[in-house]
């Protein structure tokens, strides 16, 4: 699959390299979770750079799960071949390293990039403290592109946003990379799959959530329609099948299980904390969700549009669409993934999808609308009691007082305009009387 998107990111790793090389040395941090195309992203914009072809070379170094004197031999060979500077393979410390790597840019430009960076803070954590001593010491003397990505949001929070880490206050700009927009998919599919149906375009984001890595799989393996993608995830030697629980395993450590029985309950439908715990079977269990939340961002805090910071009406979602499908047939049915009963899986994939594809066509459409740039808020509306009183997006329009309210059916003949006009109604006596509405109804047609 070729490379897709992210011009504006292209656009500001270029500029920060031409800082870089024209005045001195600058670091951008690259943030987001696993296959979200960090790599792709940093060697697509070296590829795009106008100093490509001026001799001036790009060191790569992965910081794998090795112990620090392994790493900077490895290191060490890889600077020596690609700077032609001679750098003595006994070093054992990455510290000193980053230090002569420094100096040689003082005489030197050239791309530094250290992938998975948030390992040193397992592999030695003073190497942070080393790396802001000599990066402060020789920034302003030098003249590297160092590009730093990670996929553990949590260790990368820690390493850059705590006010008291070495690293705090040191990068001149952060890159968090999302998920392809609508958009980029609705021309992936046309690339790859050009007569593909809507349904077909809602499964690919309904099951990857635009993550590049796994639309990749599915177009390498020209699955691109709703069986063909359902039928490659639930297969014997599927990369899907372990991926969710390698995915959060690696951000939650070894007592994973908890967290794991929460996202599970949501997955299920239980949207309130009371309703989680009745399923899972553990009480008190705010903390845990406070750190997915807050910490982890695994999970969102969902109110009614324009309910108050404080209002007890929350409902918890799962944010990534991949591991909401994850959590609700791969983890959930992992009895029948041991039994080697992947026909059976997928079977129950398929008389699932429509309904399961409905409630993603919500979020569809919330992103889409998002993408628009014409809201200042986007959501839901509800009341805590009485299920008839919901409408799937309020959006709140740029223009003041000016509102849209969206009902989402897959089929549009399903739609009756007179019962959203009598939930906006009643929408309009208890939030926002002084709103104009527009009504409308998006359908699995308007994608």
């Amino acid at each position: 699959m070729r490379f897709y998107g992210r011009e504006s990111e292209i656009a500001e790793l270029l500029r920060i390299q031409e800082l870089a090389f024209t005045d001195y040395s600058k670091m951008t941090v690259i943030t987001g979770r696993r296959r979200i195309g960090k790599t792709s992203l940093i060697i697509e914009a070296l590829a795009r750079s106008k100093y490509k072809d001026n001799d001036i070379p790009t060191l790569y170094l992965f910081v794998g799960r090795k112990s620090e004197g392994a790493l900077c031999r490895q290191f060490a060979e890889e600077a020596t071949r690609v700077l032609g500077t001679l750098i003595p393979t006994e070093i054992t410390s990455f510290g000193v390293l980053f230090r002569m790597f420094m100096e040689a840019a003082q005489t030197r430009k050239f791309n530094l990039v250290l992938d998975e960076f948030q390992e040193f803070s397992n592999i030695n954590p003073s190497v942070l403290s080393d790396m802001q001593n000599y990066w402060d010491q020789y920034r302003k003397k030098s003249k590297m592109n160092l590009l730093i990505s990670g996929s553990i949001y949590t260790l990368m929070h820690k390493i850059f946003q705590d006010a008291g880490a070495p690293l705090f206050g040191r990068a001149d700009n952060t890159i968090g990379l999302k998920a392809f927009p609508t958009d980029v998919l609705k021309q992936i599919m046309a690339d790859h799959h050009p007569r593909y149906t809507n349904d077909d375009l809602l499964a690919l984001f309904a099951i990857t959530g635009g993550v590049p890595k796994y639309i990749e799989l599915f177009c390498d393996s020209n699955s691109l329609t709703v069986n063909k993608m359902i039928n490659f995830m639930a297969r014997e030697n599927s990369p899907f099948v372990d991926e969710g629980r390698i995915l959060l395993i690696t951000e939650f450590g070894k007592n994973y299980g908890a967290y794991f029985a929460i996202i599970g309950a949501i997955a299920e439908g239980a949207t309130a904390q009371h309703e989680i715990e009745q399923i899972i079977g553990i009480q008190a269990i705010g903390g845990y969700i406070n750190r997915l939340v807050d910490d982890y961002q695994v999970l969102s805090k969902r109110r009614p549009i324009l309910a108050k910071k404080n209002s007890q009406t929350v409902r918890y979602e799962i944010d990534d669409n991949f591991l909401r499908y994850w959590f609700a047939y791969f983890d959930r049915y992992s009895s029948m993934i041991e039994l080697g009963n992947y026909a059976g899986l997928a079977k129950l994939m398929k008389a699932d999808y429509q309904a399961y594809s409905g409630l993603m066509l919500e979020r569809y459409f919330q992103r889409q609308l998002a993408e628009t740039g014409g809201f200042r808020d986007i959501g839901s509306w509800w009341e805590a009691k009485g299920n008839d009183n919901q409408i799937d997006i309020v959006a709140l329009r740029v223009e003041k007082n000016r509102a849209l309210a969206v009902e989402v059916k897959r089929k549009q003949e399903n739609f009756r305009i007179s019962k959203l006009e009598e939930r906006v109604k009643h929408l309009k006596e208890k939030v926002m009387p002084q709103y104009q509405f527009e009504l409308k109804c998006l359908s699995l047609d308007d994608m």
